[in-house]
């Protein structure tokens, strides 16, 4: 009986203990942020490691991500009866607010997320980490802060090229496989858009960055125990950023978008 609730008890002191470490390595970056004129160079090469090479994979997934809401609402809308030319606003909408923020953020935590803990890990297990220190090098600018930053920057970028992606493939699905026409589609689209709701999803994928480069880092400054560990923590890394971008969305669809 008791060793139930003895588990129980070390797994919340555990959850305790990584927040109180992400919370601290958070207002360490923070810190660091006034040094962040010298470490513009750095910077800039995680601007292009984490953003520029992670958008062929957004714009792949974004294409689907498009082709199958258009799909969907049309089948939904044939289900209940209702007109086809609402379906510019039903994919419009879902795309803006919830589909490209969730679903590029989730993508970019399986391939960003995962590569900084990994990069980070090897680093920490290899002593690498402890030899920049020992050349008075703070790491958390050196290595935290640019990537943190990076991420900030970068989801809300791919965001942005996922709307756009997403709302075209929706619109030829529109067109060639559920016969409505591309005037129809768009002129739902555009008669359903609220600059509103496109900077609400933009303030998300802000916020899922921030998460992902934290805990990317953190998992990272954390591992032990050789390859294992780096696979260990890379793992722990991916799903504890996809836990966390599904509650903050829960958090934001109650903030930014009241019924």
């Amino acid at each position: 009986m008791l060793r139930p609730i003895s588990a129980l008890g070390r797994r919340g002191i555990h959850m305790v203990n990584r927040a109180g470490g992400m919370s601290i390595m958070l207002g360490e970056f923070l810190y660091t942020l006034r040094s962040l004129p010298r470490s513009l160079p750095l910077l800039v090469d995680q601007l292009y490691q984490v953003g520029v090479r992670s958008l062929p994979l957004i714009i792949i997934i974004s294409v689907f991500v498009g082709a199958v809401s258009a799909w969907q609402a049309a089948y939904q809308f044939k289900f209940i009866g209702a007109p086809l030319r609402f379906l510019g606003q039903a994919v419009g909408k879902a795309t803006v607010i919830e589909l490209a923020p969730v679903l590029s953020a989730l993508v970019f935590a399986g391939r960003v997320g995962a590569g900084i803990t990994a990069e980070l890990g090897t680093m920490k297990v290899t002593e690498q980490i402890d030899a920049l220190e020992s050349l008075g090098i703070n790491p958390v600018r050196y290595l935290v802060m640019p990537r943190i930053l990076a991420c900030v920057v970068m989801v809300p970028l791919l965001v942005t090229f996922a709307n756009f992606i997403s709302i075209m493939g929706g619109l030829v699905v529109s067109v060639i496989g559920v016969n409505v026409s591309s005037e129809t589609f768009l002129f739902g689209f555009r008669d359903s858009f609220k600059i509103t709701d496109f900077l609400g999803g933009l303030t998300k994928a802000a916020v899922f960055g921030l998460l992902i480069g934290l805990v990317g880092c953190y998992e990272g400054f954390r591992t032990r125990g050789g390859a294992q560990g780096v696979g260990l923590a890379t793992t722990t890394s991916v799903v504890t950023s996809s836990v966390l971008i599904l509650v903050f969305n829960f958090i934001f669809a109650m903030i930014l978008f009241r019924l």
